[in-house]
Parts: C-alpha cells; sequence; structure tokens
C-alpha cells in the first residue's frame, strides 16, 4: 500500500462524526479509503459518500472542501491521506 497526501482536516463536527477535509493535492471518490493523522488521530476510513455544500457527490476535485463520515475523533490540521492498493 501507498499513501500520498489529500489534503487536511479544516474542521470536525463530533454530535454527528463528520470531518471536513479540503483536498489541497488530489480529488477524491467514493469507494477509495483515507489515512487520517495527527498528534492524537490515526484513523483509515473507506469513503461511504462525500458531500459538499450539502449536495451529495460521488467525487471531488483538487480545491474542494469535502465532508466525510469518520469513525473516531479527528482534529483540525489532521494530515490525509490517500491509500491505494498495489496490486
Amino acid at each position: 500500500m501507498t499513501e500520498t497526501r489529500l489534503g487536511k482536516v479544516r474542521h470536525y463536527f463530533g454530535k454527528i462524526s463528520v470531518a471536513i477535509i479540503l483536498c489541497e493535492e488530489d480529488g477524491l471518490a467514493v469507494g477509495e479509503t483515507i489515512h487520517i493523522k495527527g498528534k492524537k488521530t490515526d484513523i483509515t476510513v473507506k469513503v461511504d459518500s462525500l458531500q459538499s455544500h450539502h449536495e451529495t457527490l460521488t467525487a471531488v476535485e483538487k480545491g474542494m472542501d469535502v465532508a466525510v463520515k469518520v469513525p473516531d475523533k479527528v482534529r483540525t490540521d489532521d494530515e490525509v491521506f490517500k491509500v491505494k492498493d498495489e496490486g
């Protein structure tokens, strides 16, 4: 598996477990896997759905903010990486 930098967490909504991620380096699509890493964070998530400005999307482009459901708390400025299987 390889990881490439995608962007960073801009905000976290704890009550609904949603991270707002800024896609700085690349786009993101439903079905891809991301790794969120920070000082107190280390989780891997398969993206089941994406939303941008309350609109459900199948993919987002570089430069967009996107909402992603996460299983655990993440923090502002945590780094986000796209995980790719080499197989």
